[in-house]
């Protein structure tokens, strides 16, 4: 556990010195700075995204999970949330949107992909922090950036990332059995997937946004599709 505090304290660290930078830099370059960060997320979305060896798991997992987060409303939920940090804490230029983009999206890189799965692993069968550490500094860069383009979202992203590397660490000895590697590959294309859309949504390339909130409960399909249905791949 101490790598996931490790972890998070960089994150609220980082996502602090990025509000910092948000208040002081003009409209014109936190504009540019957004359009930048939504490239970057599209290319770490599409780079997640081309990694399955199984697309039929990732079609089933985002259709299935997209129907459920649709029918909890997840987005609705999420947009609630911002609107009532926002109120809270009066960021500059911030409104519901901004906070549900910093807060998913940020989440979604945290936590997707074989460096907090496999690192988190490894932290509580072996108390090895490295891959866990060697993630903060690749997550203080981000905070940092994405902070300074999406505001106070950002900084609450360290919440599911508590719970998500937490979890994996004190479940680890059951866990190890069911995050075989074809799973975890198949939860970060998912998960590229997700980040991908998040871009989009960014650089408002749709004619209305995706809303990848609903879709998030696809992530944690793929064990379930793997396990039951595996063999048709």
């Amino acid at each position: 556990m101490p790598a996931v505090f490790i972890n998070c304290a960089v994150i609220l660290l980082c996502s602090a010195l990025g509000l910092l930078l948000k208040r002081r830099l003009p409209k014109r370059l936190l504009d540019a700075l957004m359009e930048a960060m939504g490239l970057c997320v599209v290319v770490i979305g599409i780079a997640g995204a081309v990694a399955t060896e199984n697309m039929l798991c990732v079609l089933v997992c985002l259709v299935v999970g997209t129907v459920i987060g649709t029918l909890i409303n997840i987005e609705k939920r999420l947009d609630s949330l911002g609107e009532l940090l926002r109120r809270r804490f009066d960021g500059p230029g911030e409104g519901e949107s901004s906070f549900t983009q910093g807060f998913v999206g940020a989440s979604l890189v945290f936590c997707v992909g074989a460096m907090a799965l496999v690192g988190s692993l490894q932290a509580g069968l072996e108390g090895d922090w490295s891959v866990l550490l060697s993630k903060s500094v690749i997550d203080g860069v981000t905070a940092v950036s994405f902070t300074a383009a999406l505001g106070v979202g950002v900084l609450f992203s360290v919440l599911p990332v508590l719970l998500y590397e937490g979890g994996i660490v004190l479940l680890s000895g059951v866990l190890a059995g069911v995050l075989s590697e074809p799973v975890i590959g198949e939860m970060s294309t998912v998960g590229g997937v997700l980040i991908l859309a998040l871009g989009i949504n960014m650089l408002g390339m749709g004619k209305r946004p995706i809303p990848a909130g609903n879709m998030l409960p696809a992530i944690f399909l793929p064990p379930v599709y793997l396990a039951l249905l595996g063999n048709l791949a």
